[in-house]
Order: C-alpha cells, then sequence, then structure tokens
C-alpha cells in the first residue's frame, strides 16, 4: 500500500509503548529484513536479534526491508536471549507446537492487549521469534513470561517469521488504536447526493428507458420503477455519482455532449 494524502493525524502517533521483537538465532538476512518490514507497517522498531548465523549488518536484510530503514538502523545484536530480554518487564514466546510447559497460552489478540495494558504504562514488552527451522527450544520458552500462538490449521501450522510477525504486530496496533484506520472516505470531498439529486436522476433514468420501450408489458412498469429505485438508493450516491450516471444517460439517449476544453466548439457535439 502507498502513503494516502489524506491520513488522519490522529492514526500516526500511538500513544502505547510499542513491544521489542526478538529474532534468535536467524539463517538468512532475507527473513530479517521482511521482519523488519512488517514491523514498520505496524508501528514497531525495536527489532532484536540473537546471534544471527550470517552476521550483522546485513545488506540483504536492509534490501528486503523495502525502505523500513529506521528500524534497520535501531537493530541490537545480542549474544543471548537472556541479554536481549533483559530490560523487558513482560514477554510472550511464540510457537504453534504444544510444550510440556506449565505457562499461560493466549491468542495474538489477547497477547496484544496485554502488551499494550504494560505499554500505556510505558513499560517494555517484546515478542520472542524462534529459529527459521524449529523455532523456540524450551529453555528459550521458559524464559518468556506467556506463550502466543496463532489459530492456524494444526495441519500445517508453520509460518515465516515475517508473517508471525506481521499478524502479531497488526494485532498489537489494533489493539494500541483501538481499530482506528488511517483514512476514510471524506464526507466533505464527497458529501452525500441530496434527496432532490437522486429524484431526478431516477426520472430521468425512467424517461429514457421509456423512450427505448423498456417497460414491457405496460402493467408491470410500477415495478421494475419501484426495483430500479431501490437498487440505486442502496448505492447511498453521492453527488459527483449521480452527476457521472445522469451523464451516462445523456450519452445513451445520444444527446449532444458539450465540447471538452481542449475542444473547438461545435467539434465535441455528434
Amino acid at each position: 500500500m502507498t502513503r494516502n494524502a489524506r491520513i488522519d493525524p490522529e492514526t500516526v502517533t500511538v500513544d502505547v509503548l510499542p513491544p521489542a521483537v526478538i529474532l534468535c538465532e536467524p539463517q538468512l538476512g532475507e527473513n530479517i529484513g521482511t521482519a523488519a518490514r512488517a514491523m514498520a507497517n505496524f508501528g514497531l522498531v525495536d527489532l532484536r536479534i540473537v546471534n544471527p548465523r550470517d552476521g550483522w549488518p546485513s545488506e540483504k536484510a536492509r534490501a528486503a526491508a523495502s525502505r523500513a530503514d529506521h528500524v534497520i538502523d535501531n537493530v541490537q545484536v545480542f549474544d543471548s536471549v537472556e541479554a536481549a530480554i533483559a530490560d523487558l518487564r513482560f514477554v510472550f514466546a511464540t510457537t504453534a507446537r504444544s510444550r510440556e510447559i506449565s505457562k499461560p497460552v493466549r491468542g495474538p489478540d489477547e497477547a496484544a492487549e496485554t502488551l499494550c495494558r504494560y505499554g500505556r504504562d510505558g513499560l517494555k514488552t517484546g515478542y520472542l521469534f524462534g529459529r527459521e527451522r524449529w523455532g523456540l527450544n524450551n529453555e528459550e520458552v521458559a524464559l518468556a513470561d506467556e506463550i502466543v500462538t496463532l489459530p492456524v490449521d494444526p495441519n500445517f501450522a508453520s509460518l515465516n517469521i515475517a508473517q508471525a510477525v506481521l499478524v502479531c504486530a497488526y494485532e498489537w496496533r489494533m489493539k494500541a488504536t483501538y481499530g482506528a484506520l488511517p483514512f476514510r472516505v471524506d464526507g466533505e470531498t464527497h458529501p452525500p447526493a441530496e434527496k432532490e439529486d437522486v429524484v431526478r436522476l431516477f426520472e430521468h433514468l425512467e424517461s429514457a428507458l421509456d423512450n427505448v420501450n423498456f417497460f414491457r408489458p405496460p402493467e408491470k412498469r410500477p415495478s421494475m420503477v419501484l426495483n430500479l429505485r431501490n437498487i440505486l438508493q442502496k448505492a447511498n450516491l453521492t453527488r459527483q455519482e449521480v452527476k457521472s450516471l445522469r451523464g451516462v444517460i445523456a450519452a445513451l439517449e445520444r444527446r449532444p455532449t458539450r465540447p471538452r476544453k481542449d475542444e473547438p466548439e461545435g467539434q465535441g457535439e455528434k
């Protein structure tokens, strides 16, 4: 998605401390980069990496991040999970497998609600993600406060890192912003049509259809008109949409069209 010119300013700044994302021993720079991109999509910036196989920094990660440079530039690298989560107050371990560890298991929405509660108090939190091939081991899961798992099909539960980060980040932002969307249709820019204009549209359409003998047999005309009006009424037309539809009807009636500004007078008529 590209930047929209009419962004709601209230959705730009989120008054909740975002969680950190900790990647445990990621193998590929591309996976780190796509995880960073997923973080940036939903306002997360604190990316921590534990023992990346190919070292750091990584140009492959930067390229895969697709301009999420502010996340890549902020990356911290650690030698152990313990060091990576040391300053955090609450951590969720992500896993798709049942563990023999007595910890509460939450869905991504519940986990996001918990982290937002801490974040609104200015306390640091995080999501801990495992390796591409086998995830987190039990010792690493034991370091977390709770487990978060996604409602995937248990017969095909494997997600890549970026997918898992994306789902968790999405749920976090949903809770942090109370579901606020960055933009909606602007009622001032696209005002709804007045009922008078809508009725004129109805009458124009019905007149054009009368001229081509559309309403057959004649005794069914009232019910057919009613159906057409109901169809158009459901559309909640704007002023511009009414004008456009009336222009379409006029064209089908083969009325003379007004010349465009770049055409000589008379050239636009047919």
